[in-house]
């Protein structure tokens, strides 16, 4: 019979989850997996089965509308402005699974309504993920509403492979999907203007504002040449 990594019990005394990372690894409790984390972390992800991820193939066309300077608008709070429906909700869904990726990967620590805490749809956390953003002024556009929120919440429970709440996403997913190196951080700054901090404790404000003076044209101390900076993210936080 299984039983709790950390504390050995097991059925019928207490009921055991898994490490939705790797999925191999059973706990009684959010707090036995936190007391665990320090030796679980160094070989999670490395078992038999691989954690599930999505289905979606690789695509240059993620998004229906590409947006231009998306570090300016990053910077300025428009990051969600001016693109279709769709493309929102497809955003905000993906900023809050790298956000629970990252917390899971970077701090080893988990939201019990999320999938990594043991939640079947993490729909839970979502919701309150987009009533934060909602409670931070201005970053939604404006057409956003109780309905949208809805449609959005409904988004991430249907027919896209990708877009799904119930899978997970990593750094390398999400720069596959987007065919872009740099979307990861773009996900992560949206998400450090919501929750007030980075992943890690990061800060990524001069990364952000350096890039987005790259855009208008401004001299980083690279030369202003975007492409030197493709291997950075210093929104990735630090390990633990």
């Amino acid at each position: 019979m299984p039983a709790c990594t950390a504390c050995k019990k097991g059925p019928p005394e207490v009921s055991l989850k898994y490490c939705a990372k790797c999925s191999t690894t059973p706990y009684c409790s959010r707090d036995c997996q936190k007391d665990d984390w320090k030796t679980h972390k160094k070989i999670c992800g490395k078992q038999d089965p691989p954690p599930r991820r999505s289905s979606a193939p690789p695509t240059s066309s993620a998004l229906d509308a590409a947006v231009s300077d998306p570090f300016t608008r990053l910077d300025n709070g428009t990051w969600l402005y001016d693109r279709p429906e769709k493309d929102v909700f497809h955003l905000l869904i993906d900023a809050y699974r790298m956000r629970m990726e990252d917390n899971y990967k970077i701090d080893g620590k988990c939201d019990e309504d999320s999938i990594y805490g043991g939640s079947r749809d993490g729909v839970a956390g979502f919701q309150r993920f987009l009533d934060k953003v909602a409670s931070k002024r201005g970053l939604l556009p404006a057409w956003w509403n109780e309905e949208k929120k809805a449609e959005c919440v409904r988004y991430g429970q249907g027919e896209d492979p990708w877009a799904r709440l119930d899978s997970a996403v990593e750094k390398a997913d999400v720069s596959d999907h987007y065919n872009d190196g740099r979307f990861p951080m773009q996900l992560r700054m949206f998400g450090e203007a919501v929750y007030g901090i980075g992943p890690g404790g990061s800060n990524g404000t001069a990364m952000r504002k350096m890039l987005a003076s790259m855009e208008g044209g401004g001299d980083g101390p690279f030369g202003g040449r975007p492409g030197v900076m493709s291997h950075f993210d210093v929104s990735g936080g630090r390990r633990r």
